[in-house]
């Protein structure tokens, strides 16, 4: 449950910095920030995967970079259900997505299974362990 709740605040700092940066993108208030972020979890758990798939060869001949639009697709459905956040254009929401994305995969490497804050106490140099 502690690794739900981390998530879930990375990645409305994630929608905090794409409101800030993001001309196209508002949201209005704090409660609607962490409503969008859990329905930001929602639809990339549920509807995220129907679209990858029938986007799949459209993927494909692009080289994955149609991700970049899904990940935007999945942004303008959570504004499109709530009232509270708008994006301009599917522009926008592709650019906030990308922040989004950029926010979360640098934060969760600083966040293990169980949702703590992990410490690397030691590195390995040419395969030995320095503590």
């Amino acid at each position: 449950m502690r690794g739900f709740f981390a998530r879930l605040v990375i990645t409305a700092i994630g929608l905090l910095l794409a409101k800030t940066l993001v001309p196209g993108v508002v949201i209005l208030g704090w409660t609607n920030l962490i409503v969008a972020a859990l329905l930001l979890g929602l639809v990339n758990a549920i509807v995220r995967p129907f679209l990858f798939i029938l986007t799949l060869p459209i993927t494909i001949l692009t080289l994955g970079l149609f991700l970049l639009i899904l990940n935007g697709i999945s942004l303008a459905l959570v504004a499109w259900l709530l009232p509270g956040m708008t994006v301009s254009g599917l522009g926008a929401a592709t650019l906030g997505a990308l922040i989004v994305s950029i926010t979360s995969w640098f934060a969760n490497g600083f966040i293990g299974s169980g949702g703590q804050l992990e410490r690397y106490r030691h590195i390995e140099v040419s395969g030995r362990r320095i503590e």
